[in-house]
């Protein structure tokens, strides 16, 4: 398995975010990066910087006024009277928040704070001065990761941080700016006829299911913690299953909380046979360590061990991989989980190999 990682990653170093009605520091952060090459160094892996493609396959999958909007929003930001050291929104437009919700087109609005509302969903998304080239850098390992699949390397692992799955065609939210795993899944489609995107975060991949919600080429299925009541609260529900082309495309399996290693493997089970009567060529893995139950975040009862069981499962299926990091807040549970989830995956697909 190839690692891809860049440090310009880690350039993303926001001060705030919004819980509960109390601005803490932030819980993604940089050490998630570091922790990770630590952990998954272990196991024999080493770094690889990924090369700069470019914009083209961002561009495949991202709307370019956002794409414009992220590259300038700091700057803009900056020249506000009094303005705020970091880009926060504070106004949002009326928007129906289906599960098919995709690119909106641009702002009629020309103002940063108008912009602001419009291409950020949340407070959990400061931008600084470095926000845009930390996102471009973690999806070029994305792109890196996925090239790798492209020219014959059975797995690949893209460290991605900040994270992806939560960022829609034109919208950030939940910690993520550039959609990782979807461009990964595009980059794929080059090759692959049909590519299956398999989400096990403990939060559900909203933005990835939106952008692929109408297609019939790119499977997407997520097991999560139950939005009724938890982030992302708007979609991840089991009735959302794809509407034209992808009718039947789309697969959600809430956890109730509290659920354990049993609910949770059984899930990811689910998912990957849901891959295989897809007919899926390849898989991306939306890989989210924040179900674990030490997490800060988490509201399942999921251990260590449950990491390297659904490892087993994932590899099993035998298709060209790749992983891209998600979610996972405690560093102690990172270390564990992420390298029991490689080194499982990793022995499962090389006896199907």
């Amino acid at each position: 398995m190839r690692l891809f990682f860049s440090p310009n990653q880690l350039l993303h170093q926001p001060t705030q975010y919004l819980v509960h009605g109390r601005i803490v520091s932030p819980l993604e952060n940089a050490n998630r990066g570091e922790t990770l090459i630590k952990a998954l160094g272990g196991l024999g892996l080493d770094a690889e910087e990924p090369g700069d493609a470019g914009l083209d396959a961002i561009a495949a999958v991202h709307a370019s006024h956002y794409l414009d909007f992220l590259a300038s929003a700091h700057e803009r930001f900056q020249a506000l009277p009094n303005g705020g050291p970091e880009v926060l929104p504070n106004v949002h437009p009326y928007a129906s928040h289906a599960s098919g919700f995709s690119a909106r087109g641009a702002p009629r609005t020309n103002g940063i704070l108008g912009q602001a509302g419009w291409y950020i969903g949340d407070m959990s998304c400061a931008m600084t001065a470095q926000t845009f080239a930390a996102a471009y850098a973690s999806a070029q390992s994305a792109i890196a990761a996925a090239d790798a699949v492209l020219s014959g390397a059975a797995s690949s692992f893209a460290l991605c941080r900040p994270p992806g799955h939560h960022a829609y065609v034109d919208r950030a939210s939940g910690f993520c700016f550039l959609n990782n795993a979807a461009i990964a899944a595009e980059r794929l489609r080059s090759r692959f006829g049909r590519v299956a995107i398999l989400d096990f975060d403990t939060h559900h991949g909203d933005g990835t299911q939106a952008i692929f919600y109408a297609r019939g080429d790119v499977f997407f299925g997520s097991t999560h913690t139950d939005p009724a009541n938890y982030y992302p609260h708007f979609a991840g529900y089991a009735e959302e299953r794809g509407i034209g082309d992808g009718e039947g495309c789309n697969l959600n399996l809430p956890l109730a909380p509290g659920s354990d290693d049993a609910a949770f493997v059984e899930a990811v089970r689910t998912l990957a046979e849901a891959a295989d009567r897809f007919d899926a060529e390849a898989i991306v893995l939306s890989a989210g360590w924040d179900a674990h139950r030490d997490d800060p975040l988490s509201k399942l009862a999921v251990t260590t061990d449950a990491f390297a069981r659904i490892g087993t499962v994932l590899g099993a299926l035998g298709r060209p991989t790749v992983i891209v990091q998600e979610g996972g807040y405690s560093l102690a549970a990172v270390a564990e989980a992420a390298p029991q989830f490689v080194g499982a995956f990793s022995a499962a697909h090389r006896l199907r190999d």
